[in-house]
């Protein structure tokens, strides 16, 4: 009788084991079994729910953040809209070439001037030549650069000290210039050494180092800048990899307003125009603004793909903090998340889930739900008139930008078109699923991990094939 019952006593544990759902295998394991976790997923055509947990609680998400700041975007702002940065003049111009007064450079809030990544790369050119169709040839005055479009505060008090000063949380500014990064070239000796400096690109007057560098045996880079805004200090914490002729390091640019006007006024001087004084970023009075020239950036949906696909920082806080602009005078953190929150609330959507300190994701204080991120998710898929654009700037699995790992060589490769986040503890993802000839709109947070950030991708690749092959 013990015998028999043995068995079905092992039977029994081994249905339980097989009855397992998705959700179960993913919670109930070393990895996860003390993190914050919020995931939800449902059939968008049917509103059916096939799985969730903690939907309601809002944890860190990281870069998945992204997708509140674009979605608004393109809802308040349009798929064709563009930033203008106008250049202006305060003055007359004689017959003879001469203008007295000052050229402005009027910023708004464009991310792309200069940009490595999209963008007029001759724009300074176009510049010169509308200087000189206006009939100047001669300033006696200077080129002041107006970036009072946006607030002065640059960066995000809620960032965190480790991150001010590189590259991936450059200051956001009325002007931005040279995606507000430069490049620190240098030259490691022995371990144990401190790097020297060879460079800077673009060469920046007056910015000066502390290095406090070591060459190790590291094989990466694992320098961090740190500075405030518009200070011309830096400390440089950390390792490179020894015995290297060159190794480059990225850093904020402290006023990319202030090069910009420098960088024009070069490029004026170059072209024969004579300017009797220095450029300046310095607020200049004037009682009469006459507009020569406007810039306009590449359209909102080219931005929105850069932003989405490959996680793009700069371009995200700017337009975080335009939107600020639908309902204020100047450009802010504060005003931008009234506007955001207002907007979905108006939407029907639980504004009560989504605690938003940036439009990037990189302050480790924000704080969503899975059920928001699905409700967005939803109305942009089955509401918004720039359903296509939206969901065409998602990354793909297995393919494009920071999903181009993700479910490779498996039944969902390329079948997910979704926004990644990854900070210090914190994974998750946001997007939507086409397996079974039905799509599926999903979010899963995870904060606080066991483990790595490898071992939790995992772990969601294995609940998200699991859950689609239902």
């Amino acid at each position: 009788m013990k015998k028999h019952n043995l068995i079905l006593f092992f039977l029994l544990a081994m249905l339980q084991l097989a009855a397992k759902t998705p959700v179960e295998g993913f919670i109930n394991n070393p990895l996860l079994e003390n993190a914050n976790i919020s995931l939800l997923v449902k059939d968008i055509e049917t509103n059916q729910i096939l799985t969730q947990f903690n939907p309601k609680n809002s944890f860190t998400p990281a870069s998945t953040m992204k997708i509140v700041t674009t979605a608004t975007a393109l809802e308040l702002l349009g798929t064709d809209f563009s930033f203008e940065t106008k250049i202006e003049i305060d003055g007359l111009i004689s017959a003879d070439g001469t203008f007295n007064g000052n050229l402005f450079i009027r910023g708004g809030g464009d991310p792309t001037l200069g940009s490595t990544k999209m963008g007029d790369i001759d724009f300074l050119n176009k510049w010169v030549a509308a200087v000189k169709k206006a009939g100047i040839n001669r300033i006696n005055g200077r080129i002041v650069a107006d970036a009072s479009y946006f607030d002065d505060e640059g960066v995000n008090p809620r960032w965190s000290w480790e991150d001010i000063g590189n590259y991936y949380a450059s200051g956001a500014y009325g002007i931005s210039y040279m995606d507000n990064t430069f490049k620190l070239v240098l030259r490691s000796g022995v371990i144990g050494t401190t790097p020297q400096i060879l460079r800077i690109v673009p060469e920046i007057s007056g910015l000066n180092f502390d290095n406090r560098l070591t060459s190790t045996a590291i094989k990466s880079d694992s320098a961090y800048f740190y500075g405030a805004p518009h200070s011309n200090s830096r400390y440089i914490l950390g390792e490179i990899p020894a015995n290297k002729d060159e190794f480059i390091i990225k850093g904020d640019i402290p006023n990319p307003g202030l090069l910009l006007a420098k960088h024009f006024h070069d490029r004026l001087i170059a072209n024969g125009l004579i300017i009797s004084q220095l450029p300046t970023d310095k607020y200049v009075p004037a009682t009469l603004h006459t507009e020569i020239y406007v810039h306009n950036s590449p359209p909102l949906s080219d931005i929105i793909t850069e932003i989405n696909n490959h996680s793009n920082n700069h371009y995200a806080e700017h337009v975080f903090r335009y939107l600020s602009l639908k309902n204020n005078l100047i450009g802010t953190t504060s005003g931008a998340i009234q506007v955001i929150k207002s907007f979905w609330k108006s939407k029907g959507l639980p504004v009560d889930q989504l605690f938003m300190c940036d439009g990037s994701g990189l302050s480790p204080s924000n704080a969503v739900s899975a059920q928001f991120f699905v409700d967005l998710l939803t109305y942009m898929k089955t509401k918004s008139t720039n359903k296509n654009i939206f969901y065409n700037s998602l990354p793909i699995s297995g393919e494009s930008g920071t999903l181009s790992t993700l479910l490779i060589n498996t039944n969902l490769q390329g079948k997910v078109h979704a926004k990644s986040g990854t900070i210090s503890r914190v994974k998750s993802y946001a997007g939507y699923i086409y397996a079974n000839y039905r799509t599926y709109v999903f979010a899963i947070i995870v904060n606080n991990p066991n483990g790595s950030s490898k071992t939790v991708v995992k772990k969601i690749e294995e609940f998200l094939l699991s859950v689609s092959a239902e």
